[in-house]
């Protein structure tokens, strides 16, 4: 269940923020009304059927593949499957992973950055324990394989291997968290974590209701438009913005933007 808390204070939502420990993963949204949902969910939208969702990522997935050695400049090739499913959604490429990051800081910059103040909508923070989701699906797959022992120490460094071999193999409807290998330098300074559904033909926030994750905390914290402005400043003194989160001119470009919105 997501727990929804209202903010009403940056103060507040740093404090907030600051109490959870290290083992959240965070992500935001410059719209409150949004859904937790992956960039393939919001593609097909109200046309959404269990089967059209794995026919679209096996189609669009080889489609990349086929075409990778074309554009790509260098001899390297992604080794698995998660690792093929962050570079199509960095470049783009509707994917049923959603964006994390291990910096609530970070996922506030990101709801800043789509963020139209002349809207005045409210944005939003969600936080999830990643430890406990981790733990629910393995024991979950566990419940299912006798002959799956792995336990959340065993997994770390092999979260993509274990994907490609267990958790998509056989469509378990799990959440599974992963940081994937092989990370570009942009993933890197966001801290950057992807979320995905084990079971491709079954919507993110569906699983999140499942039973067993009953007593994960999943949180979203609401935040009031007022406190837009504030929170700029706030990233501003923290030196968080698109210039240091990008590292190009692209993010130059961004930098001066949302500056540009801030002061009209």
């Amino acid at each position: 269940m997501i727990k929804e808390i209202s903010i009403t204070s940056s103060d507040e939502l740093i404090r907030s923020l600051n109490e959870l420990p290290n083992n959240y993963i965070y992500r935001g949204h410059a719209d409150a009304n949004w859904k937790l949902e992956s960039t393939l969910e919001r593609t097909l939208g109200g046309s959404w059927t269990n089967d059209k969702a794995g026919q679209f990522e096996e189609h669009y997935l080889n489609l990349f593949k086929s075409k990778y050695h074309i554009y790509n400049k260098s001899e390297h090739k992604p080794k698995s499957k998660l690792a093929w499913l962050s570079i199509m959604q960095h470049y783009g490429v509707p994917t049923r992973l959603i964006d994390f990051t291990e910096s609530p800081y970070v996922a506030l910059y990101f709801a800043l950055e789509a963020y139209n103040p002349l809207t005045k909508l409210d944005l939003a923070i969600y936080a999830i324990d990643y430890s406990s989701i981790m733990k629910s699906s393995l024991q979950k797959i566990r419940a299912y394989d006798s002959e799956f022992k792995k336990t959340e120490s065993e997994i770390v460094g092999r979260q993509d291997e274990l994907f490609d071999e267990v958790v998509d193999r056989f469509s378990y409807d799990v959440i599974w968290i992963t940081e994937p290998l092989e990370l570009n330098a942009r993933i890197d300074r966001q801290s950057g974590t992807f979320l995905i559904a084990g079971n491709k033909d079954v919507k993110i926030e569906n699983l999140l209701l499942e039973d067993i994750y009953s007593d994960t905390n999943i949180l979203k914290f609401n935040i009031p438009f007022i406190l837009y402005e504030n929170i700029y400043a706030l990233l501003r003194k923290m030196n968080i913005n698109a210039k240091t989160i990008y590292g190009d001119l692209g993010g130059l470009a961004k930098s001066i933007r949302m500056d540009m919105q801030v002061h009209v």
